[in-house]
């Protein structure tokens, strides 16, 4: 066993992670299987239900798994044998040589995801249908279609949605959470390479259950052989990884860590970093689309904060840290852009950081003389360009306010704090969400919003007010939706 981390590591931790202004949903450290940290940034909150992307991914391989134990498939079989009805004279020797275990390693005849070429056909179609980049099982490239097919395979031998037969076979036995489900494609097949919709607490039952090997409650839940295999080097990375930490090989839809970790990883961060020689858990929810080299950053943090602390443990008996650290897991939130970007403001604009810390405190009113808020403030601009959008306005307070706009026909309010994010639901879409704002010079207003539901990312409006007019650039950093939020919109002045 091993000493449990003191309060001061984890504030530092804490606080180091804040310093790089990722957008953290929460954090969970477990050590020897006793939990050292469990926080959540408001408005995220416990038992809440997250999109975990690519985690998706180890979810499928362990149904895979599941299966070729009962003896339903085997890994050395082509992908083929299973699919006949998407076969035809023409389909290419290189997706017939395909194998399951092609498939798991990312060494598939892909070079990227098939059902993206033409998103309005037969997705798991397109694995056989697409002509391969070349031959199976020589080169690792990240391709999404080998899971979302594996994943169909398993719900055509189940005759059930996946993760209900992940349920059954073994996540209910630990304690996974009965309102969890996966996103579908147009064609009703579980998004087995990125629809997981769960909570972080399921992830970390998902990752103490690698630590232990497969076993639970002193059951053996999956196959203790095919667990090892899935969870060791498989496959080189290190000509596509784009951080070091993404370069040190690739299991069974599981990749592999510095430090000789095992890690499930969902774009934009959401991690679970199993360190076995250490017997640690990591689990991190969070938004870093759009930031490159982020996810390198809480990498970083756990490697240079966390393990060395493991490594010359505290005497026992020291912790003096401890309501500081209370302190602070009360205060965690998502950092508002007056936080993050005060610094890029006008200088006449900026307020002095306090002495040794990058944030900023104190930002400007959206009522202060300095800027444009009272003369916008109530203001209706009609948008003259040929799009989507009809209209704008702004309402605003000492302190908030509301982004008026009509998007169609649909009249659309989005609330936004200046010193806090503020929560709603996002236009049209019914998103969770939480936004805030500032002011970039007198002119000049920026707005961002976290979207925190079925999709993660974010969407950033940067509205710059003349005289009679206003210009606004629209920016999405989401995967999938949202195209109406990109591009520039120009409005005038009218009196209503």
């Amino acid at each position: 066993m091993h000493t449990p981390f003191s309060s001061e590591t984890l504030l530092k931790l804490l606080n180091r992670l804040q310093k790089t202004h990722i957008p953290l949903h929460s954090l969970h450290i477990l050590q020897d299987g006793r939990t050292e940290l469990e926080a959540y940034f408001a408005p995220c909150r416990k038992g809440q239900l997250h999109r975990m992307f690519s985690i998706s991914k180890s979810l499928t391989a362990l149904a895979v798994l599941k299966l070729c134990e009962a003896g339903q498939i085997s890994l050395e079989a082509p992908i083929c044998d299973y699919f006949p009805e998407y076969l035809t004279e023409s389909t290419h020797p290189w997706i017939r040589q395909t194998t399951i275990r092609d498939m798991l390693m990312m060494r598939s005849c892909h070079a990227s995801t098939t059902y993206k070429f033409q998103m309005d056909q037969d997705w798991v179609g397109s694995f056989f249908t697409v002509p391969p980049t070349h031959k199976p099982g020589t080169v690792f490239h990240y391709d999404t279609s080998s899971s979302h097919t594996l994943c169909a395979l398993a719900e055509k031998l189940t005759g059930r949605p996946m993760l209900d037969y992940l349920k059954d076979a073994l996540l209910r036995e630990i304690g996974w959470s009965e309102d969890s489900y996966m996103l579908t494609d147009p064609f009703g097949h579980s998004l087995g390479g990125s629809g997981l919709m769960a909570t972080a607490e399921d992830l970390v039952l998902l990752g103490q259950l690698l630590l232990q090997e497969g076993c639970f409650g002193g059951r053996q839940l999956l196959p203790k052989h095919l667990l090892a295999e899935a969870l060791s080097w498989q496959s080189a990375t290190a000509a596509t990884g784009p951080i070091a930490s993404e370069c040190q090989g690739y299991g069974y839809f599981f990749w592999r860590g510095e430090h000789n970790a095992q890690v499930c990883y969902g774009m934009g961060g959401q991690l679970i970093l199993c360190y076995p020689a250490y017997d640690l858990l990591v689990v991190t929810t969070a938004d870093t689309q759009g930031m490159n080299g982020a996810n390198q950053l809480i990498y970083d943090a756990v490697h240079e904060i966390l393990l060395p602390a493991l490594d010359s443990p505290r005497p026992a008996g020291t912790d003096s840290g401890r309501e500081a650290l209370q302190r602070k897991l009360s205060e965690l939130a998502i950092e508002p852009v007056s936080s993050v970007f005060a610094r890029g403001c006008s200088p006449h604009l900026q307020i002095p950081a306090q002495s040794g810390t990058f944030l900023q405190t104190n930002p400007v009113n959206f009522l202060d003389p300095r800027t444009d808020g009272r003369r916008i403030s109530g203001q209706f601009f009609r948008i003259r360009e040929k799009t989507a959008f009809a209209d704008l306005s702004l309402e605003l307070t000492e302190d908030s306010g509301i982004l008026h706009y009509t998007l169609g026909k649909d009249a659309c309010q989005l609330p936004f704090g200046l010193s806090r994010v503020v929560p709603s639901r996002f236009p049209i879409y019914d998103m969770f969400c939480a936004s805030s704002g500032m002011w970039l010079d007198e002119h000049t207003l920026y707005i961002r919003t976290h979207l925190l539901d079925t999709s993660v990312g974010s969407i950033h409006f940067q509205l710059y007010f003349g005289e009679d007019d206003v210009t606004v650039f629209l920016k999405k950093q989401e995967e999938t939706l949202f195209e109406e939020y990109s591009g520039h919109l120009y409005g005038v002045r009218t009196s209503s």
